[in-house]
């Protein structure tokens, strides 16, 4: 009995996920499809013009205006943003720089260095143990 390999496909909104673009203004030949896993693959290797325009002016989805604003996508949600941002409205935030936008940032800034923190003692208790095992 042979097995047949079929192409592995996603849904639109999972391609658009991996791509780091927002869905609803890909190109309508792009939403109303299934993608490939080749497909998906030729279009991080050589993304065509419609893409590379989506990356550098956007719209948007919210995990990227985050990243862009250098906080959570939480914080993006506690300061109003629930839509998608074009990379303008990010920079018009950004030269803003409103109050609840400082403050998110503040606390990014503290979860980014706890995090380190927990890493360090991981990585201390862990050489401490391999010491002990050793000897």
């Amino acid at each position: 009995m042979t097995q047949h390999q079929t192409a592995q496909t996603m849904k639109p909104a999972t391609a658009a996920k991996k791509l780091g673009v927002y869905l609803d203004a890909t190109p309508a030949d792009f939403r109303e499809g299934v993608v490939s896993r080749a497909e998906l693959n030729a279009l991080q290797t050589d993304p065509p013009e419609w893409l590379r325009e989506l990356r550098r002016t956007g719209p948007h989805p919210r995990p990227v205006v985050a990243a862009k604003l250098g906080i959570s996508i939480s914080g993006l949600a506690r300061g109003g943003v629930t839509e998608a941002l074009t990379t303008e409205q990010i920079d018009a935030l950004k030269d803003e720089n409103p109050e609840w936008l400082q403050k998110e940032r503040a606390t990014q800034a503290e979860v980014r260095k706890e995090t380190v923190r927990i890493k360090e003692m991981n990585a201390e208790k862990a050489a401490k143990a391999a010491k002990a095992q050793d000897a």
